[in-house]
């Protein structure tokens, strides 16, 4: 008779070419009052469920997925925690318009036509989804993201193979480091993927080490997250291309949720993109988002914008992860 030590039922679905493990049973209860206290406590005591997910030989260097939880605000539908090759992130745009693409279509919400409405608490805050629901299909997911401000501008660092370069500390629901590509000499292309992930790594370890960062509100969110590098299109519908190579080396397929609304805050602030002004984003794998400022806040003493981004997702599949007493790998491995 078979008999497994832990079962674990999954979605899995991507956002541009980035795929989404959603966990829909099997988690054990996570205790908290709020989002941050709960990844704490996974992060404490059950990471154990995470590494059985992201590592091989379940997942992959750059699986991603998100735990469904209940909502600790009244606005919210669902809390969410998202995990990754390294540990948690604070936010995840291209997973919220994942999560929205499944829940509408698998009619885990109440549904309306046009637009379906879902809130989500996360770890960088609430999250509004506006999900379009035509009676019989998900289609696009636009969600309003936490404020997004630039941390420190004109950042100069020296790494060991590209030399100095300089960029931007943006926070978009975690904070990224911006960069230009040119100026290391790559291209946001498929072929050059390597160069830019040793390109990621070094500017992420070389900011670090220079800059101390502290979100003004939430010490909870104090990560520099990863490098956002950017440059011409491929796609001429698009404004511009960028990857995000974050946590250990990681690279999104997709544009780059929470990096893209940090980038159109960017702009903006720089007097570069003007209100509601669509911003078109390529991915390194040709997917796109679309991003626009739609008002100003502030966020302690930074002046700060709120975004809304557009993008598709897909389901590829519906799984159950077993555990077997003998299984030489009940946390995996990781290799890169």
């Amino acid at each position: 008779m078979l008999s497994y030590t832990r079962t674990i039922h999954t979605v899995d679905a991507h956002t541009g070419g980035e795929p989404l493990r959603i966990v829909i049973s099997g988690l054990p209860p996570v205790p908290g009052k709020t989002i941050l206290e709960r990844r704490s406590w996974l992060k404490a005591q059950r990471d154990d469920v995470r590494q059985f997910l992201m590592n091989e030989p379940r997942g992959h260097a750059d699986m991603y997925g998100a735990y469904l939880l209940p909502p600790v605000t009244e606005a919210a539908d669902f809390g969410v925690i998202f995990i990754h090759n390294e540990g948690y992130s604070d936010m995840c745009g291209h997973g919220i318009i994942a999560l929205g693409k499944v829940l509408v279509e698998l009619n885990h919400v109440e549904r309306t036509i046009p637009l379906t409405r879902i809130g989500f608490d996360t770890p960088a805050g609430f999250i509004e989804a506006q999900v379009e629901w035509d009676g019989q299909r998900a289609g696009a997911v636009t969600f309003r993201n936490v404020p997004a401000f630039i941390y420190q501008r004109d950042v100069e660092v020296e790494t060991p193979s590209f030399g100095k370069v300089s960029g931007d500390i943006v926070f978009g629901g975690a904070f990224y480091y911006y960069m230009n590509g040119d100026q290391a000499g790559v291209q946001i292309k498929p072929e050059q993927v390597r160069q830019l992930i040793q390109l990621g790594a070094e500017t992420k370890q070389a900011v670090k080490d220079k800059v101390k960062i502290q979100h003004p509100l939430e010490p909870g969110l104090d990560t520099l997250y990863g490098t956002i590098i950017d440059g011409a299109p491929n796609d001429p519908a698009a404004d511009q291309a960028n990857v995000c190579i974050f946590a250990d080396r990681e690279v999104d397929r997709s544009p780059t949720g929470t990096g893209t609304s940090g980038r159109a805050a960017q702009l903006f602030l720089r007097q570069r993109l003007a209100l509601n002004q669509p911003l078109v984003n390529e991915s390194i794998v040709g997917s796109c988002f679309r991003v626009r400022v739609t008002e100003t806040a502030k966020v302690g003493d930074f002046d700060a914008a709120i975004t809304e981004v557009t993008g598709n997702a897909h389901i590829m599949g519906f799984n159950q992860w077993v555990l077997e007493d003998s299984d030489p790998f009940p946390q995996g491995f990781f290799l890169r």
